[in-house]
């Protein structure tokens, strides 16, 4: 990634790679995963005013009533997502600010990301094309339906809590793909579901909280 404004002091690639170390520390393991978070300046994905907490390990408000999920909880999604396979075609469901998507975007050849505030669609537009991430397709629609002509992906990354996984999604995954994703309302955990022909295993991680996910736009 050509990074047009790299950041100085608390928005340095130093104090990226201090966060990289806490999320190693924090168990991620994947090299992979780990190096695309030390990548990608998470300060550029928040309003200004909150840039010297940008690597922090904690959740920020980007407007609209969302959030920016806290630097462990992004790479933890994104190593599950991975699984130590290649990804050719990732599908992420709420892209906010774009974060996640940029993660997922140094991982994998192609990321299609749903976001269902328009207004939000249009400043992360901008955002992806100042950082130059070329291999993002941004749609602006209703993440519980996915985004079929581009199926079927690799993985699915849901960044927003359900209570019951989308039949939508579901379908949309590849022979072997997983699809990760917060679920439940007010106690939520982390859920890996990975597709074995027409069956579909479902794992139930740690306990985690995430914004709700709405059907429709906005």
């Amino acid at each position: 990634m050509n990074n047009p404004r790299a950041g100085i002091g608390m928005t340095s690639a130093r104090t990226r790679g201090r966060m990289v170390v806490r999320l190693r520390e924090q168990g991620i393991s994947d090299a992979m995963v780990l190096a695309a978070m030390g990548m990608v300046p998470r300060h550029l994905f928040i309003d200004e005013a909150l840039a010297s907490r940008a690597y922090e390990d904690t959740a920020l408000p980007i407007g609209f009533g969302q959030t920016i999920s806290n630097p462990y909880i992004v790479a933890r999604m994104t190593e599950l997502a991975r699984n130590g396979r290649e990804l050719h075609r990732v599908l992420e469901v709420g892209t906010g600010c774009g974060y996640q998507a940029a993660v997922l975007a140094q991982v994998a050849r192609e990321v299609v990301s749903i976001e269902r505030i328009a207004a939000l669609v249009g400043q992360t537009r901008k955002r992806q094309r100042e950082l130059r991430l070329h291999n993002i397709k941004l749609k602006h629609g209703d993440g519980m339906q996915g985004y079929a002509e581009g199926a079927p992906y690799d993985a699915i990354v849901i960044a927003a809590a359900f209570g019951a996984v989308p039949e939508m999604l579901k379908a949309q995954l590849a022979e072997g793909g997983r699809l990760v994703m917060p679920l439940g309302d007010d106690n939520q955990v982390l859920l890996v579901v990975t597709r074995k022909g027409n069956a579909f295993q479902e794992e139930k991680l740690e306990a985690v909280k995430f914004v709700p996910l709405l059907p429709g736009v906005s």
